[in-house]
């Protein structure tokens, strides 16, 4: 049986290799065109870009991308621009204003092409009109603090945008778009998959302005006017300016845990697949995963010893302390504070875009000695979870998972162990 910690790592990297937009989006793509405009936003953006152009040497393309510091990738004919994630910077400001700028000069003989994945929300940002560029900034803070889904989310963003929720396309039409989108969305919903930019958006006004009801969210007062008039809804389904449009998935996150998968089984584990669409405060779905691998350790669980649990989707975390950290981290400490040093129970959960909230790491790594080390240390789990301070905690005890950038984005991957 190969060593608990090290099948972790192989599974984690077997996730991120299925993802990888080198290998996925050339077989993807149509015949290469003539010429192609190429607009793109998120992690995996830049890398998509180099795909399109190795796999289209005689194509003239054109374009502007935007990805987060340090996932730039060299490409020759499309200009990669850096900015900031979670909370919009000048620099994405700028790259949305001139990649609107090209889409609304686009003709309809253009074909353009956009590049989506996971972080183009942040990194796409245009605010809509009346509403500032520090006020846009501040409702990307409040959200990713309030423990809003990924869907609740965008659907404020897009409507306090002027380049989300399908209004990228309105400004390329009647330019053909083709949108290449990687997933890192639950359900692989395009119309939440970077705000969805290019395709119809089926949330309205008042689904935003329920956002910042359900969570209490104290929006500057220009906001909250633009949302209560709601004088320019998003483009919705059945539009024509979405007429000959095409959309193609690159890559998914199904795909991911599928990978992890056969790695598992090759190496004589039984695998227990809970999906791709995994939901809910991360620290409780860390506890609900180590109950079950107790169970499985037991006998009575989903699968009997030697197994693994596997999943993918996008827990949240609602901050009430300043510590650091990300969803992943904050679901070991809920698996941790679970297990309490349970023999033979092994975890790692990661996001695949290399980053796990805003730190230097993916995620993080649980064994049986997780807790006694921690202690060793002066460090708790419970006050970790009480203060949101995961990654100080593993970083302390040596136990965080840094793959440096991956250059592609299917969200989060958990794996347990069960020998």
């Amino acid at each position: 049986m190969p060593d608990p910690k090290e099948l972790l790592r192989q599974l984690a990297d077997a996730a991120i290799r299925a993802a990888d937009p080198s290998v996925r989006v050339p077989p993807i793509l149509p015949e290469p065109p003539k010429k192609a405009i190429v607009l793109g936003a998120g992690k995996a953006s830049a890398a998509m870009a180099r795909a399109i152009e190795t796999a289209w040497p005689d194509t003239a393309l054109k374009g502007v991308v935007v990805t987060r510091y340090g996932y730039e990738v060299a490409c020759d004919r499309v200009e990669i621009v850096l900015a900031a994630h979670p909370v919009p910077d000048e620099a994405g400001r700028e790259a949305a204003r001139r990649i609107l700028e090209m889409a609304e000069n686009a003709t309809q003989d253009d074909l353009v092409i956009a590049l989506m994945s996971g972080g183009g929300s942040a990194l796409l940002t245009a605010p809509a009109e009346g509403i500032t560029f520090e006020e846009k900034q501040e409702v990307n803070r409040q959200l990713l603090r309030c423990g809003a889904d990924i869907g609740e989310m965008n659907t404020l963003r897009k409507h306090v945008s002027a380049i989300k929720g399908g209004r990228l396309a309105a400004a390329a039409h009647p330019a053909r778009v083709l949108s290449i989108l990687i997933s890192d969305v639950p359900g692989d919903d395009p119309a939440v998959i970077g705000s969805g930019p290019t395709v119809p958006d089926p949330t309205t006004f008042a689904d935003a302005t329920r956002v910042v009801e359900k969570y209490g969210l104290k929006l500057p007062a220009s906001v909250m006017k633009h949302l209560e008039t709601a004088a320019s809804e998003t483009p919705k389904p059945g539009d024509d300016i979405f007429d000959g449009n095409e959309l193609i998935f690159a890559a998914k996150p199904d795909k991911s845990i599928a990978a992890a998968a056969d790695v598992a089984r090759n190496a004589g584990f039984t695998v227990v697949d809970l999906g791709d669409r995994v939901e809910g405060e991360a620290r409780d779905v860390g506890r609900e995963h180590a109950e079950m691998a107790l169970a499985c350790k037991a006998g009575n669980g989903k699968a009997a010893a030697p197994c693994v649990i596997l999943s993918g989707g996008e827990t949240t975390v609602t901050m009430t302390g300043n510590g650091r950290g990300g969803r992943n981290t904050e679901y070991l400490l809920g698996v941790a504070e679970k297990l309490d040093g349970a023999d033979g129970i092994y975890a790692v959960a990661c996001d695949t875009d290399g980053v796990d909230g805003s730190e230097d790491n993916a995620g993080a790594f649980v064994d049986p000695t997780t807790v006694a080390r921690a202690a060793e240390t002066g460090l708790s789990v419970s006050d970790a979870l009480a203060g949101n301070d995961a990654y100080s905690l593993f970083e302390n005890i040596g136990d965080l998972l840094v793959t440096g950038p991956t250059y592609t984005n299917v969200n989060d991957f958990r794996a347990v162990v069960v020998t």
